[in-house]
């Protein structure tokens, strides 16, 4: 008997190939076989909203293939990924091969068989385990299409008209776009303000020797204890997340205080000890997966994806694109095995660790990413892979390692002291006196638990014995001064953190939203960060004018909530369809009479050569650009060298009388439209770097 098994790739043809006997013949589709057509909608809106899917002609010899392949085959198993993409292409496999009637395909069996890992004891039970093409979760991802593909194709148009042709619109990309401008102008708004801290420097009288290592750091929390006129409440932001923290606001107020707290003496009026456990995080899901590689390596989401889809092919991790933080109990004794063996008894908890999910809907009810087998290690993956799929694959293992780990235990102590006047009549009198109560914290791992495997920033800050009612010292009583600081902009791991929060697109869909805006040059990075190009801002403010409903974040997420209840058999997807379409044919009908939109350049002091006019700096489809600034009137155009204030470490720092000049450092773009730096005297020079940093060390 011949079984003809289909999968999306070779990488995964070939682990897969490993399990199976020579009774199984395994062919690679190569993603999608079918698509809606590049030139076209491609969607009949009067009969249904139907796709009027065809075949890719790119695809054309693997088409054919799969199609010989299965003249020969007995059964076909359809085995490509088990999410809504994974269902489509096996559906429409199934679909082409089911209307190849010469070889009679249409008699015989089609098997759909998923698994959330490639071993070969995931294979096997998945053949014992065949199913039916899931219509739910094909009509979901069908949904989803048709969805982009009209917002794609009646928003583009109207952007080639209002703003620049060559645009292109995206219903869930729009609304990333959205956060990013808005986030750019909520920090050109920000008016910074100065800010004073106090704190001192003291010591315990009862130490003999005077050191640093003795030197405690008390900071001022309270004037008049209770009563704070003097003080001033700001905000701040403490990463990505606003705080309020009362502080001075002026310098003169900062030595005032400093003058006043210097005829003062200090007795301890609290000791606060407490200890404190910290647990292990779950393993990780497709989102906070990006975010920690973004955190700790700089991996871009996209690329983020491209290693965890390598490592899943290969049989190392457990499917890549979940929601999920559960995983199977198989997988959770085999951890616990692992680190009692690793680590001792000590480090295991009592009992297994479970963990629920805190989406609504865990997409397709995934395990949480983990590696496959605890024999893996990271060293094998380095060598056999590379470098950054090392990185990754190390990550993945140690959270999974630590997540069934025993909790860190640590200790926190508090000490407060509080003011008094030095003058014993004073004292007496204690009329409009200032009291001051200042504060240090310490804490002490006592056991480090599950931060064994993975370590974080945790530094023992061990304070001195106080004792209550015990008079300390201070050495000596410091001001700073502070400036407010607008909030960060977005970068990987802060921007997919807010479109999970707040519902927009799914795990799948996170890398694929920044690469979009990013390739479309609506948005920058800059040092690691998103910043909106002027093309991108005009872009968003004409969607935010002329379809706020649409380009809107609550409604983007209640449609990701309505594609989630088709997949789960709780809605039909034309009807939602119909809803969503009707808004949009009339804010396109309104849209008609609104007004161009003008896109922002940014003058330089060049001269057009060809007119005479000044040359301003805009934004094609491969970054910017010098043009005339009496464009369309006057065509000129040349390449912008961005430069970036730092000479060239191999041929920028020439010698006097050097015919040629020094090069600079200037900003580029590879084939691929990846930022890099090269030399401006390029090809003479070829010196490049990926990083800013690079150069400057």
């Amino acid at each position: 008997m011949k079984n003809l098994v289909i999968v999306e790739s070779p990488t995964k043809a070939r682990t897969i190939g490993r399990f199976l006997t020579k009774d199984y013949e395994i062919k690679a589709s190569m993603g999608h076989i079918m698509d809606l057509p590049k030139s076209k909608l491609g969607v009949d809106i009067d009969h249904g909203f139907l796709p009027q899917y065809e075949l890719i002609l790119e695809k054309r010899m693997i088409i054919a293939d799969l199609k010989e392949s299965g003249k020969k085959a007995d059964s076909i198993i359809l085995a490509t990924d088990p999410d809504r993409e994974g269902e489509a292409i096996a559906s429409h496999v199934k679909d082409l091969l089911s209307s190849n009637h010469k070889s009679q395909i249409t008699n015989l069996k089609f098997k759909r068989i998923v698994f959330h890992e490639i071993t070969k004891e995931a294979v096997k039970e998945a053949l014992k385990n065949p199913r039916d093409i899931d219509q739910d979760l094909v009509d979901a991802q069908t949904a989803r299409r048709v969805l982009d593909r009209l917002v794609g194709y009646k928003l583009s148009p109207v952007l080639w008209q209002k703003v620049r042709r060559g645009l292109s619109a995206g219903r869930v990309q729009s609304v990333a776009l959205r956060l990013i401008v808005e986030r750019e102008r909520e920090i050109e708004k920000f008016k910074k303000e100065k800010y004073y801290t106090i704190s001192a420097l003291m010591v315990n009288p009862k130490f003999k020797i005077q050191n640093s290592k003795e030197e405690t750091e008390f900071e001022l929390i309270e004037i008049n204890l209770e009563k704070v006129e003097t003080q001033q409440v700001l905000n701040l932001y403490d990463g990505q997340y606003r705080v309020t923290k009362s502080i001075l606001g002026s310098e003169e107020k900062a030595k005032d205080v400093v003058d006043d707290l210097n005829k003062k003496n200090f007795t301890v009026s609290d000791v606060l000890k407490k200890e404190t456990r910290r647990s292990p995080y779950p393993p990780f899901t497709t989102s906070t997966l990006q975010q920690e590689a973004s955190r700790r390596f700089g991996f871009s989401g996209k690329r983020t994806m491209t290693l965890a889809q390598k490592l899943y092919e290969e049989g190392f991790i457990t499917y890549h694109r979940t929601d999920s933080v559960a995983i199977a109990q198989s997988a959770t004794f085999a951890l616990r095995n692992y680190v009692k063996k690793e680590y001792g008894d000590k480090y295991l908890p009592g009992k297994p660790r479970f963990y629920k999910t805190k989406q609504k809907l865990a997409q397709e009810a995934h395990e949480a990413i983990r590696p496959t087998g605890l024999n893996n290690q990271p060293s094998t993956i380095n060598n056999q892979l590379g470098r950054d799929y090392g990185k990754l694959y190390d990550l993945i293992f140690r959270r999974a390692a630590a997540s069934q780990m025993a909790d860190a235990i640590i200790e926190s102590t508090t000490v407060v002291v509080d003011s008094e006047n030095k003058n014993e009549k004073l004292k007496m009198k204690n009329d409009g006196e200032n009291n001051y109560r200042l504060k240090a914290s310490g804490s002490v791992l006592l056991f480090d638990g599950f931060l064994k495997i993975t370590p974080q920033a945790l530094n023992d800050t061990i304070l001195p014995d106080f004792k209550v009612n015990e008079e300390i010292n201070f050495r000596e009583i410091l001001w700073k001064e502070h400036e407010t600081a607008p909030p960060p902009r977005y970068n990987d791991a802060s921007l997919v953190a807010t479109l999970e929060e707040k519902g927009i697109g799914r795990p799948s869909t996170y890398a694929n939203i920044i690469s979009t805006i990013e390739g479309r040059r609506y948005i920058e990075r800059q040092e690691g960060r998103f910043s909106p190009t002027s093309v991108g801002i005009a872009v968003n403010d004409f969607l935010v004018g002329n379809f706020s409903s649409i380009d809107d974040i609550p409604f983007t997420a209640q449609m990701e909530d309505e594609l989630d209840a088709v997949a789960n058999e709780k809605k039909e997807w034309v009807p939602v369809i119909e809803k969503f379409y009707s808004e949009l044919a009339q804010k396109l009908e309104d849209v008609k009479g609104a007004q161009r939109v003008k896109i922002e350049t940014e003058e330089t002091d060049e001269i057009c050569p060809k007119c005479g006019s000044k040359l301003v700096i805009r934004i094609g489809k491969f970054g910017k650009f010098l043009s005339c600034s009496t464009f369309p009137k006057c065509d000129f155009t040349k390449p912008y060298l961005e430069e970036v204030g730092i000479p060239c470490p191999k041929c920028g720092r020439r010698p006097e009388g050097s015919a040629r000049r020094g090069g600079q450092i200037i900003l580029r773009r590879s084939r691929k439209g990846r930022k890099f730096y090269g030399c401006s005297n390029y090809p003479a020079c070829t010196f490049a770097a990926w990083k800013l940093e690079d150069i400057k060390h």
